[in-house]
């Protein structure tokens, strides 16, 4: 997640006044491999091994993009789930950037829940600032930048949520997709962001699959030279972005039919009904019990 503007000074302030608690006065800082981590006493081991992973992530991630990771992060580890909800406003986010000061800042209470691990967590957000670093992030969509992390960190995103994994079915199934042009910016409750995050990894992956990582590095190339989204788009996959959304979308609908969603949620529709049945059967089990009642009282009075 990339952090808006508003709440980056709310985290200066967080980080430089101790008020807020992300850091406490008894934060000391580790620097080695080219990172820099700040941390509580009782993380001393998570942070030596957010050190020895950062040297991998920095090597696979130059790899990937044949890009220089030339700057020295600076990575927060934050044990207050609380405060650390306060600063990104979404309970479901576990990790935020801020590219203007090569800063992430780690939720470490959740980092290691299933399905994160230290590394993807952490190799998705430091593609945040690599992708910063080299790119306008004016002319960055969001969708774009959400979709590049998650495709270079093996598909993780950096939120947690009951909803993850069934958003873009259903919103295929039901035609509530989201447009590409309403992704610059995403929306900010659960569900919408959810949905939000599986489009634009979805869209990456459309990219990749269609035209090889090449047909994203020339994109990504594109935009490093000045061009702007549509001519990038054009240039690199000889396509408008209008009708590359068009071609995404079929492919969804090919993938995600009906049948698709329904045999996904067949669990939850079966609870569902099984619910409705135990519901149906108290209400006529209730009405026979009625229905005596009145017999036995007519009885009663025509005896």
């Amino acid at each position: 997640m990339i952090l808006k503007p508003g709440r980056i000074l709310l985290l200066l302030v967080c980080i430089v006044s101790l008020d807020m608690g992300i850091l406490s006065a008894e934060t000391v800082s580790m620097q080695t491999g080219g990172v820099t981590v700040f941390f509580e006493k009782p993380l001393t081991s998570v942070a030596a091994e957010v050190t020895e992973v950062y040297s991998s992530v920095k090597y696979e991630l130059q790899r990937t993009f044949r890009w220089e990771i030339d700057f020295r992060p600076d990575i927060v580890l934050a044990r207050d789930r609380d405060t650390f909800r306060k600063m990104v406003g979404v309970d479901s986010i576990i990790a935020f950037a801020v590219p203007d000061r090569n800063l992430i800042v780690l939720d470490m209470s959740r980092v290691y829940t299933k399905p994160f691990t230290l590394k993807s967590t952490l190799k998705h957000e430091i593609c945040h600032l690599v992708l910063h670093r080299y790119l306008d992030g004016e002319k960055l969509p969001r969708w774009l930048d959400e979709g590049v992390c998650q495709w270079a960190s093996g598909g993780i995103a950096e939120l947690a949520s009951e909803y993850e994994g069934r958003a873009l079915a259903g919103a295929t199934a039901s035609g509530g997709l989201i447009r590409i042009r309403e992704l610059d910016r995403f929306p900010y409750d659960e569900k919408s962001l959810i949905l939000a995050y599986e489009e634009s990894r979805s869209i990456v992956e459309y990219i990749v699959g269609e035209f090889g990582k090449d047909g994203l590095l020339r994109l990504l190339g594109e935009l490093r030279e000045g061009e702007s989204l549509d001519d990038a788009v054009r240039n690199s996959v000889s396509m408008s972005l209008y009708e590359l959304e068009d071609k995404w979308h079929a492919h969804l609908k090919r993938k995600y039919t009906w049948f698709y969603y329904l045999s996904s949620n067949l669990y939850t529709i079966l609870f569902v009904f099984a619910a409705a049945i135990t519901v149906y059967g108290f209400i006529r089990l209730m009405k026979k019990k009625r229905e005596y009642v009145d017999e036995d009282e007519d009885e009663e009075r025509g005896g």
